[in-house]
């Protein structure tokens, strides 16, 4: 008889997620996804004036920090037809970049290393030889013995204390943890060195758009204005810094976060068999315009688009995000109610947020699997669940053929003596993160020097104010905006009447992999990729945090929740003060 376990809440992800597994036989036969959580942002921008929905839907999560609010700015630009200047478009796609290295770096080492590293046996390494594996894997200058050891003895003084602090609660002596003493050190010194890095990055896009998270954005451009001599704009000074963040968040990738990631891979191999799920399908909405978002040639998106079904890299499928009968939203499964009936599906241009339903809701002990049991819906591409994400993205560019992801994919594949099935797994979705971030690394530079060719060409455009004049618009359209979060295919639907918002709808990468299952009984990726995962202790289901961590989750947050009568179950008040 299978046992169900819960791990509730799933932690080291942005968000509520609940994870029910049935194990048998120490392997997961069934699995089920749930957020506990509800989102009612698409309602709360009904009737505003489109051009400031991108503030709205920014704050649907702040630790993707920019992609809803230049997803929701395309969205608007779609509908009345307003083309962004080349430099607009090179600034969104350095924020974009910025933002891929420091969502990626930071999942790696702060998320789900901790799923693979054991922190406490970093007290048993030998300094001397992690220095030497250090300096066989990469250039990077802090990697000497005694630096080393200066780590090992901060870590030594967590455990001394009796707390260990950041590295609290984790599953250490676990027997799923591989990796010898020596390369737990090196991942741990490089944890601590990743939390200094990443709030240098991020600097990019204070200068850019103000502050982070949440910078600034702007229908028909972008909000910052190009001065190479005027100390209140965009300046030669802050533009040449912005280039030095660039080139170190660039060495940081290719020195730190590439070896480190090939030289843990190295010793779990065998989960490039394990996290695979059942249906093999991906998708990718492509990416990082090089000729203009509203370029009708798929070549000039950095990241291609398509579908794979079932496995197959020979055949890549297009995408429709107009088409009524392509994206489709179910609701069957999900704590909503649609007005013309749970199992329909609604494409989101008439999608619906209706937070009415009145039948149970987030469990105490075990979910219903034959009710509802999330506050995701389901949505659908042509009928077919998808996995979204870098795995996805990297198998697109992949099937498409394009030689900088053949060539990054296929050596991968050469150094960990991994056959290409591997990619399909719980270390392929790991993997393929890290590969794009070197990608992203790389072109992010070549955005940011084809901006500097164009403002040395006498080039300051930044901004097309073109079309933002209601009195223009047509008495109704519609638009859609659609860009790949680090997370995964993210896409933003606007009917605008009368110069209003009349309906918005989102669906976010974890909408895709975290859904439950759909009126046919499809599973969506978190529970097809967990059947067949085995559990060596229940108790310790670490090997559930592992598959799921290589999603790197994220659930959308900060929502006011009420009881039927329309009152507050809780509040919160923030009582800090400042006299500056």
């Amino acid at each position: 008889m299978a046992e169900r376990i819960v791990v509730d809440p799933i932690t080291r992800i942005e968000g509520h997620l609940r994870i029910e597994a049935e194990i048998k036989d120490g392997v997961i036969v069934d699995a089920y996804s749930s957020s506990t959580m509800v989102r009612g942002i698409e309602e709360i921008v009904k009737g505003r004036d489109p051009r400031d929905v991108w503030a709205f839907v920014q704050r649907t999560c702040g630790v993707c920090t920019t992609v809803h609010a230049l997803t929701s700015v395309r969205a608007v630009e779609d509908a009345l037809g307003i083309i962004v200047p080349p430099n607009a478009e090179m600034v969104r796609n350095i924020m974009e970049g910025v933002l891929y290295m420091h969502d990626h770096v930071v999942h790696f080492y702060h998320l789900h290393a901790l799923d693979w590293v054991d922190v406490v046996s970093v007290l048993s390494a030998n300094p001397t030889e992690t220095s030497r594996i250090a300096q066989s894997i990469s250039n990077w200058p802090k990697s000497s013995p005694g630096y080393f050891s200066d780590v090992q003895k901060r870590i030594k003084r967590f455990v001394d204390s009796g707390q260990l602090g950041i590295f609290a609660n984790g599953y250490w002596g676990h027997p799923q943890m591989k990796l010898p003493a020596e390369i737990n050190l090196l991942a741990v010194a490089h944890y601590l060195e990743a939390l200094e890095w990443q709030k240098e990055i991020v600097k990019v896009h204070t200068i850019f758009g103000g502050k982070n998270p949440h910078p600034n954005y702007l229908v028909g451009g972008m909000a910052c204005a190009i001065n190479t001599d005027n100390p209140g704009g965009l300046n030669a000074e802050r533009l040449a810094y912005v280039g030095q963040l660039l080139q170190d968040g660039k060495e940081f990738v290719e020195q730190v976060y590439i070896p480190d990631l090939m030289a843990i891979a190295s010793f779990y191999k065998d989960w490039g068999a394990i996290g695979k799920g059942s249906f093999g399908n991906y998708m990718s909405y492509g990416d990082f315009p090089t000729a203009g978002y509203n370029s009708l040639d798929p070549e000039s998106f950095k990241f291609p688009s398509g579908v794979i079904k079932n496995f197959d890299l020979s055949t890549i499928h297009p995408i429709d995000h107009r088409e009524s009968t392509e994206i489709t939203e179910f609701v069957n499964k999900s704590w909503y109610e649609y007005t013309g009936g749970d199992n329909e599906g609604l494409h989101p241009w008439n999608g619906e947020t209706n937070i009415k339903y009145s039948g149970p809701k987030p469990p105490y002990e075990h979910l219903d699997m034959d009710g509802k049991y999330s506050f995701i819906k389901t949505p659908r591409w042509k009928g077919l669940p998808m996995e979204v994400g870098p795995l996805s993205r990297m198998l697109i560019g992949y099937g498409h053929g394009r030689k900088e992801f053949t060539e990054i994919v296929d050596s991968a594949l050469s150094k960990l003596e991994v056959p290409v099935t591997a990619l399909f797994s719980t270390l392929g979705r790991t993997a393929a993160r890290g590969l794009e971030t070197q990608l992203v690394a790389n072109w992010t530079v070549e955005f940011y020097n084809t901006l500097m060719s164009n403002i040395k060409n006498g080039d300051q455009r930044m901004a097309n104010t073109k079309k933002r004049d209601p009195s223009t618009w047509a008495k109704e359209c519609k638009g859609v905006g659609y860009m790949e979060a680090p997370r995964g295919a993210l896409a933003h639907w606007i009917v605008i009447k009368d110069g209003k918002t009349a309906n918005y709808q989102q669906v976010v990468p974890s909408t895709w992999n975290a859904s439950p299952r759909d009126p046919s009984g499809q599973m969506s990726a978190y529970e097809a990729t967990l059947i067949g995962t085995p559990v060596a202790d229940p108790e310790q289901p670490l090997e559930i945090i592992r598959t799921i961590h290589s999603f790197d989750p994220c659930i959308a947050c900060a929502v006011h929740l009420y009881d039927e009568h329309g009152k507050h179950i809780s509040q919160v008040q923030n009582t800090t003060t400042c006299n500056a």
